[in-house]
């Protein structure tokens, strides 16, 4: 009983520690902890599935392109700043810090350069970790949200912040490392570990066993002695014989040896890499399948990995594609409006993708015009000698049915 109220003291005691903490804060006997826990950017990034997933969605946000609309609909000539908003780098460069920045860190940021008549001219992407975020309240309650970087103050005016995650009452956004430390450790741990199995000289070659009763002294004789040395640990003079003895081993007084052997597959700890593999494709959202590694119970045909990619763009892909969307939009001029065409993801296999054309093309059923279907494709429409010859080969087709069916 005394056992149970000694915990109940010590939860109270430790519940109005938290409450007494500093908002934002956690209490002291928690910190320590947590900073031993604590798994920098560049650290998880030495896991290979980590680094493989956080590139997957850099690689597929770098390939899209960016329409701008007006009033739902897209515009002939696309705006310089969607086009490049770095002009120091590439669209694809570009994209892809922004998403390794959402992905790596939770945050995004953009400096933002305005023209004297204070059009945007040019966006940058920061380091987040050189960036601070900070929120004042006026009299009223009303927030500002102030941005450091490299020693100097801005406003949203100047800096637009992108966040992965947002969270109510927090000022930062929060990513997957962030938010899963403890798994991302014991990832690295267990892949440490396993490397380090051959390497560590702490690890015993073997056991030396007996029945007997041995006397203080005798262990260490006995160890130095199978490693070639004198019993009292000092190296032996004699070359050529130590040369035998490194080969040739004696045992006496009831001493057996059991080396420690493991297979292939338990010093490579393939289960264990399975299984990292598998968490840190949940955790960054990256497909199984673009992971190099198959999902127990779960099929891996064409249908199956062409949903799984539906699913990732619709679900994991569109949150960094949105908030671009929406910082961009607000940065363009008038009602105009950034969407990403994500129809380079989405895109079946020639035969589907044509089987659909068909479908949209038919006389009867039919919604769609050639030369629509054949911007789908990314061809130019028709050219009038190619009208004529397309005319020409339904009238053949069509007089021959008529003359096959007569």
């Amino acid at each position: 009983m005394s056992n149970i109220f000694s915990r109940v003291r010590s939860f109270l005691a430790f519940k109005a520690e938290v409450d007494e903490a500093p908002a934002g804060k956690m209490p002291a006997r928690l910190a320590p902890a947590w900073r031993a826990a604590d798994v920098t950017v560049d650290r998880a990034l030495t896991l290979s599935t980590l680094y493989r997933g956080v590139q997957i969605h850099a690689t597929a946000v770098a390939q899209l392109s960016i329409n701008v609309e007006r009033n739902g609909i897209v515009m002939d000539e696309t705006p310089a700043l969607a086009l490049m908003p770095d002009v120091g780098e590439t669209r694809s460069a570009f994209l892809e810090y922004t998403v390794n920045s959402l992905y790596l860190d939770g945050n995004a940021f953009w400096r933002i350069t305005r023209d004297p008549a204070g059009a945007v001219v040019n966006l940058t992407v920061l380091n987040p970790g050189e960036v601070s975020v900070e929120v004042e309240y006026d009299a009223a309650g009303n927030a500002t949200v102030y941005y450091g970087w490299r020693g100097k103050r801005y406003t949203r005016r100047d800096i637009r912040h992108l966040k992965l995650l947002r969270i109510p009452g927090v000022a930062r956004g929060l990513g997957p490392i962030q938010a899963a430390q403890i798994e991302v450790r014991g990832a690295l741990d267990a892949r440490d570990y396993g490397a380090l199995w051959l390497s560590d000289a702490n690890l015993p070659d073997g056991i030396l066993s007996t029945e007997q009763e041995l006397k203080p002294g005798d262990a260490d004789q006995y160890r130095n002695v199978w490693y070639g040395r004198n019993p009292d640990g000092s190296d032996r003079d004699d070359a050529d014989e130590r040369s035998i003895t490194e080969r040739l081993r004696v045992l006496g007084k009831g001493l057996t040896y059991t080396p420690l052997l493991l297979k292939p597959s338990d010093i490579q700890f393939l289960e264990t890499q399975q299984y990292t593999t598998i968490q840190m494709a949940r955790l960054i959202g990256a497909p199984a399948s673009s992971m190099l590694v198959a999902v127990e119970g779960d099929s891996q045909t064409y249908a199956n990995v062409e949903q799984e990619w539906i699913g990732y763009v619709r679900f994991g892909l569109m949150k960094p594609l949105r908030e671009i969307e929406d910082a961009l939009t607000e940065l363009l001029p008038g009602r105009q409006r950034a969407k990403f065409n994500v129809d380079a993801l989405l895109r079946t296999d020639t035969k589907t993708r044509y089987e659909s054309h068909a479908l949209s093309l038919d006389p009867n059923r039919g919604w769609a015009s050639v030369d629509e279907v054949r911007a789908l494709e990314g061809l130019a429409p028709l050219t009038a000698d190619q009208r004529a010859e397309l005319a020409e080969r339904r009238t053949y087709k069509t007089t021959t049915r008529e003359a096959t069916n007569a």
